[in-house]
């Protein structure tokens, strides 16, 4: 198939030239065909990996099995005395240094690469099988790639921060995200979301970098909430729309729904329409599928007022992060409070008071008009990563994984 010569050239192994080949049909992973290739050196000088300084001076040699790129249907498996030399000017033996092998890998750095570009869209198991190479070779492998392209943060050029959590083991464990919103860059992961969990963030910042936060968009957290406010002197906590209404939906319309179903327990079709009407109720006017589902809704709404009063107060809810004005939105919100007072539904009531205390934040959208669609969006590419791997056992690298997805954007 190959020459000797041909596969010296094509093969870009400097410093060496080959030697023999051999050819093994179906003893290559999956019944593939396996190429081996003996090497031998090509040249006496040698550099060293430590110094880069050139010798002649072989210290010791040793017969290593090296991987590399499939040829055609062939895996190929370079033999090779590896070489030691003895280095005169910074003393002791070091390895050859050779640009197409790292030192101590038992695949060439093309193999490399190749590996570290596939573990981006691959699980490494499948990863790992596709090259007949070991799980924790192709680990160590994205795991350096990961650490090249994981950059520090320009921290002087950041003046707001987002914060969220997501969940590594529902029910059980979790961690936080802290990204750059208007960048979306993930500047640090961690396990926990408690005011001990996150303080580390806050305590690796330079002071200055503190002082120059303005503003941290959230959702209704009060250890995250404390934890700013704690280390960030200049910075407003801002809560965004969308948990709020999340919880709105949670804790009054669910509820409200299931009191008016109950209600009705006699009339078992009345109280089946109410049961089922959850996604109507939550979801937006606009968003409605068809006009069917739209004239559901005006009948549902129109034969009961409680469900009518929740679901107008929601839309009304939403128009305060509308406004770039705090004063407007304050007059906004003491009329829906004052609406909400009095309109007799307990579960509303219960919201409206729990709400009141984070009023602050919710004001302070009006100047910084943040919002968590970013995390969000995070959060969504984070499942995407744990799911695609079955979930990672290594932490911190998983961690490193969503921080090399969200490098950030240039501005």
């Amino acid at each position: 198939m190959f020459d000797k010569q041909t596969l010296t050239r094509l093969g870009g192994w400097s410093g060496y030239r080959v030697a023999d080949l051999e050819y093994r049909p179906g003893e290559g992973w999956m019944g593939r065909g396996k190429l081996l290739i003996r090497l031998e050196p090509s040249r006496k000088g040698m550099r060293c990996s430590s110094c880069g300084a050139r010798s002649q001076s072989v210290h010791d040699t040793t017969l290593r099995r090296i991987r590399d790129l499939p040829i055609l249907d062939w895996d190929v498996v370079l033999i090779m005395p590896r070489r030691r030399l003895w280095c005169e000017h910074c003393g002791g033996p070091h390895l050859e240094e050779l640009d197409w092998l790292s030192p101590h890998r038992r695949v060439t750095r093309r193999l490399e690469e190749a590996i570290g570009r596939l573990s981006q869209v691959m699980p490494l198991k499948q990863v790992a099988a596709f090259y007949g190479v070991g799980w924790h070779t192709v680990k160590a492998i994205d795991l350096a790639v990961l650490q090249r392209q994981v950059k520090e943060p320009d921290w002087h050029s950041i003046e707001y921060l987002g914060m969220d959590e997501f969940a590594l083991h529902k029910g059980h464990r979790y961690a936080t995200v802290i990204v750059e919103p208007l960048r979306r860059q993930v500047l640090w992961v961690g396990p926990g979301r408690s005011r001990e969990a996150v303080r580390p963030f806050f305590e690796g910042l330079d002071e200055l970098v503190r002082q120059r936060i303005k503003a941290v968009v959230m959702d209704m957290n009060t250890a995250f909430d404390l934890e700013v406010q704690a280390h960030c002197p200049n910075a407003e906590v801002v809560y965004d729309l969308f948990h709020v209404i999340a919880k709105y939906g949670r804790e009054v319309i669910d509820r409200v729904r299931v009191d008016e179903a109950n209600r009705v327990r006699q009339d078992r079709k009345a109280r089946q329409v109410i049961k089922s009407s959850r996604w109507l109720l939550l979801r937006n006017r606009e968003n409605l599928k068809d006009q069917e589902q739209t004239v559901h809704l005006d009948e549902l709404l129109a034969a009961n007022q409680s469900l009518m009063t929740v679901y107008v107060l929601k839309d009304d809810l939403k128009r305060i992060w509308r406004y770039r004005h705090s004063g407007y939105a304050k007059r906004l919100w003491e009329g829906w409070y004052q609406r909400a007072m009095e309109s007799g539904i307990a579960a509303l009531m219960q919201f409206a008071n729990r709400l009141k205390p984070y009023l602050k934040g919710i004001l302070a959208h009006c100047r910084h008009p943040l919002h968590t669609s970013v995390l969000e969006g995070i959060n969504n590419r984070i499942k995407v990563i744990k799911r695609m791997a079955y979930g990672y056992r290594d932490e911190a690298y998983f961690f490193l994984k969503i921080r090399a997805a969200f490098p950030g954007n240039i501005r």
